[in-house]
């Protein structure tokens, strides 16, 4: 095996074996219900803040915001600046009522609230699948990981990711893992500082242009195994080598492509020279400086909208981000937290926006054969060649991804664990341990059966699923005290529908033109105000079920915690 892939798999390795010796500590002081759902409210905000961070930052942001900065361009900014803005939301309409509801999940939430069990079975199935759903994505990214990085399928990297999760969760539940995802946010805040810093000063010290009216170019001879049928756009004559299939015939040798739209078939092999200009994803900015300017229209502002609308409300709803401000003592602590999880995420989103830039210059292959989500992986080796230094760097940034779906996917196992435990099993702490097996084998199998989807285009997709269902039940059942069972019920069924029609139009890789299209694939910018408009509605139409203690509850959730009205709402100790 290739020195680069033996430091890769020891980088993992390592970042494995720590997860797991750090989550073990979290078995000494992990006794009760409370210490393995909330870590007993005892969580202070710095480190708090951190383990979110660790969480939030998942395989998607590492790898797949970097990689739609390769391919879109400036258009990709709207993606970090959606999901930072999401906190600020949070910060401003739920965290701390929420911290002050007492609850140990949104289910849990939801009854306190409205006091209808139709409604918390409902809320459950809708955690269990945008739990699923982000856990799907998370493994494929390790799955991603590995392949690009060593010669190793990708079902290895599956499963791997997979035993290492439950191992980190069954030890110590949530006080275990804030321990883990907090020392993997600094893991991956360093194995994205240092690669960007040197390639950048390669970069700037090079002479490396990214403001040309022409395709970036192929740095080296390059020879591409196209693995999926793909589109590619030139915008000048481009010589090549092609085995395979190519614009509906087979062809065995030298060609040359004319200025336009060309199909290649999976299977083909292409071959370029140094200095030819890079082909790019049909429907993508064909020249650097097409690249470096938002694309405007119509469709494209509607795709805008909606990713703004999907980012922000669906922050508010995500499952394991919201049962991390269950952990802090107070709604205070709560506030302060979402202050330092947006400096602490801000930063890490700035990197992987200048990997994406510096991928650009130094990995552009990655557009023909569609694998820009491995952009981060590559860049080191890339900028400072076949040797030790961009072995180890690459190494670096292989811990660093290794942290990033990690990190997530435990979040969003004991996420998944805590609603199963309390909802379905109801049982004694034992069953913590088998709620959290169950959350991470269910998603293994798809994982392992779907083709690899595009991380950029499946998170969004989740977060819509949220941002249709949960923001709204949060924000009027946290502001509005006219919410009745009825109408959350109604709200969050219109926007679960709505949404995961997009959900498998995106799964069966069948989605139409236009505008019809786009709001498929982002449909958060139509099935988020008809949630809120539906929940208002139905509501105002059932008035007289609204909860006869909603004023009480709503005081509860706002008032100061000195007053004495918080309480946790779930008391039952193992035995």
């Amino acid at each position: 095996m290739p020195t680069p892939s033996v430091i890769a798999l020891v980088a993992i390795a390592l970042v494995g074996v720590a997860s797991v010796v750090i989550g073990s500590l979290g078995v000494r002081v992990a006794r009760s219900t409370s210490d393995f759902l909330v870590a007993s409210r005892t969580v202070g905000a710095v480190p708090n803040a951190a383990a979110i961070s660790g969480e939030y930052l998942s395989a998607a942001t590492f790898l797949g915001i970097a990689g739609l900065v390769l391919r879109e361009g400036a258009t990709a900014l709207w993606y970090p600046i959606a999901f930072c803005a999401g906190y600020l939301a949070l910060l401003l309409f739920v965290a701390a009522p929420l911290r002050r509801s007492g609850a140990y999940t949104i289910p849990d939430f939801a009854e306190a609230r409205l006091h209808s069990p139709r409604l918390r079975r409902l809320c459950t199935a809708l955690v269990l699948l945008i739990g699923w759903l982000y856990l799907l994505p998370q493994l494929q990214g390790a799955g991603l990981s590995l392949t690009t990085l060593t010669s190793l399928p990708s079902w290895v990297g599956v499963l791997g990711a997979g035993v290492l999760v439950v191992l980190c969760v069954v030890a110590g539940g949530m006080r275990s893992i804030t321990f883990v995802q907090a020392f993997q946010y600094w893991l991956k805040l360093t194995a994205l500082t240092v690669p960007a810093l040197v390639a950048l000063a390669l970069f700037l010290g090079g002479d490396r242009e990214l403001d040309r009216p022409a395709a970036p170019e192929f740095p080296e001879a390059t020879t591409i195994d196209v693995r999926t049928p793909v589109e590619l756009e030139v915008v000048a004559p481009t010589p090549l080598e092609a085995r395979g299939e190519v614009d509906g015939a087979p062809v065995d040798g030298p060609l040359v492509w004319q200025p336009g739209l060309h199909g290649v078939e999976a299977g083909t092999e292409l071959r370029f020279e140094a200095g030819t200009g890079v082909p790019v994803p049909a429907g993508t900015p064909a020249t650097d400086r097409e690249w470096l300017e938002p694309r405007s229209g119509p469709l494209n502002l509607l795709e805008i909208y909606s990713i703004l609308v999907a980012g922000i409300a669906g922050t508010m709803g995500l499952p394991h981000v919201l049962v991390r401000f269950y952990t802090n003592p107070d709604g205070r602590a709560a506030r302060r937290t979402t202050v330092v999880v947006l400096a602490l995420i801000g930063g890490v989103f700035v990197l992987v926006t200048l990997m994406g830039l510096l991928s650009r210059a130094f990995t552009p292959q990655l557009l023909v054969d569609g694998r820009t989500d491995g952009a981060v992986l590559l860049v080191p080796t890339a900028a400072l060649g076949d040797g030790w230094a961009g072995w180890l760097l690459g190494g670096l940034v292989s811990a660093g991804a290794a942290a990033a779906f990690l990190s997530t996917s435990s979040g969003l196992v004991v996420s998944l664990a805590g609603v199963l435990f309390t909802d379905v099993l109801k049982g004694k702490l034992r069953d913590f341990r088998l709620a959290a097996l169950l959350s991470a084998i269910v998603p293994v199998a798809p994982a392992l059966l779907v083709t690899r989807l595009d991380l950029a285009l499946t998170v969004p997709l989740v977060f819509a699923v949220s941002a249709a269902t949960f923001c709204p039940l949060l924000v009027l059942g946290v502001w509005w005290r006219g919410l009745t069972p009825a109408g959350a019920t109604a709200g969050i069924l219109v926007g679960g529908v709505l949404s995961a029609i997009g959900v498998g139009f995106a799964l069966a890789g069948s989605v139409p033109e236009g505008a019809v299209g786009v709001l498929l694939l982002r449909p958060a910018a139509v099935a988020v105000p008809l949630a809120f408009l539906t929940m208002v509605v139905v509501s105002r139409a059932t008035r007289r079920a609204v909860p006869m203690d909603a004023e009480h509850t709503l005081l509860q959730l706002h008032a100061p915690e000195r007053l004495g009205l918080s309480r946790d709402r779930l008391s039952r100790e193992p035995s």
